[in-house]
């Protein structure tokens, strides 16, 4: 088992900047694949970028580089989401999961991972 929580979101004004952590306990995550999804009211949970600490390597989909940022510490377990120049439209709760191995799905597939957290509201005000 995989224990994950998110905290730093909160509510700010257009143009902003925050960042998400996402600690992680339970089991080593050196091998696995750590995401940051969000799920903005009536939308669909999209992943927004994904660490692949075996590889390395990180991800983000075309619609969310420049303005997102993921990085990781992996002897602390976390996971940070640096989000910059904020809108309204980055309204979500968003979430961290984790990938345990790979099942031939992609990274911005959502049922690909195992362990989620909570999640963590961020708020964009106009």
């Amino acid at each position: 088992q995989v224990q994950v929580a998110e905290s730093g979101g909160g509510l700010v004004q257009a143009g902003a900047s925050l960042r998400l952590s996402c600690a992680t306990s339970g089991r080593t995550i050196s091998t696995y694949d750590m995401g940051w999804f969000r799920q903005g009211p009536g939308k669909q949970r999209e992943l927004v970028a994904a660490l692949r600490w075996r590889r390395t390597s990180t991800y983000s989909p075309d619609s969310m580089k420049g303005r997102f940022t993921i990085s990781g510490d992996i002897a602390k377990a976390t996971v940070y989401l640096q989000m910059n120049s904020l809108e309204p439209e980055d309204t979500a709760v968003y979430y961290c999961a984790v990938r345990t191995r790979d099942y031939g799905t992609t990274l911005s597939f959502s049922g690909g991972y195992d362990y989620w957290g909570q999640g963590t509201q961020v708020t964009v005000s106009s």
